[in-house]
């Protein structure tokens, strides 16, 4: 977490920030694979995916919101908005600021995660989106708890079984 009185800096990701934001994400997808084996089951070449992935969104300012955090201590999260039109038969009113990757160090929700959320949020708005939609595995309590305290809440979840 970060220490006391750290100073929290949100800014936008670059290409040398991938490396440590592909760390944060395979720590995710390995806690979400004890939930859900199947579906969160990493592909033999996952790491160079999401490398290409995530440099394609740093690049790609007009769509994606691509957003680090850094405290005195070091990196401490990730977070990567998609901005996104409605499917055809919804009407927020607006576009949708979809949010699919995002993790912080030590579960530092608070701190990082409180930091990151509200910049993209304020990034997303300026944009033109009307809504948040985040991303969270089903039994990854502390990241549900805080998403609740920021008054996000559960639109849909999903059922998965292998066949």
């Amino acid at each position: 977490m970060a220490g006391a009185g750290s100073v929290i800096k949100v800014r936008r990701a670059v290409e040398d920030d991938i490396p440590q934001m592909l760390e944060l994400a395979e720590e995710r997808r390995r806690l979400y694979e004890t939930y859900q084996p199947a579906f969160w089951r990493p592909s033999p070449d996952a790491r160079s995916a999401q490398r290409a992935f995530f440099n394609r969104l740093i690049s790609d300012a007009r769509n994606a919101i691509v957003l680090v955090c850094e405290d005195a201590n070091g990196f401490r999260g990730f977070i990567i908005a998609t901005l996104l039109e409605a499917p055809p038969v919804y009407d927020p009113g607006g576009r949708t600021c979809m949010i699919d990757d995002f993790a912080v160090a030590e579960n530092d929700w608070n701190d990082a995660g409180r930091a990151l959320l509200r910049e993209v949020r304020r990034l997303a708005r300026a944009a033109g989106a009307v809504q948040a939609v985040v991303v969270c595995g089903h039994l990854d309590m502390v990241k549900r708890d805080f998403l609740r305290s920021e008054g996000l809440s559960i639109a849909t979840e999903w059922f998965v079984k292998e066949l």
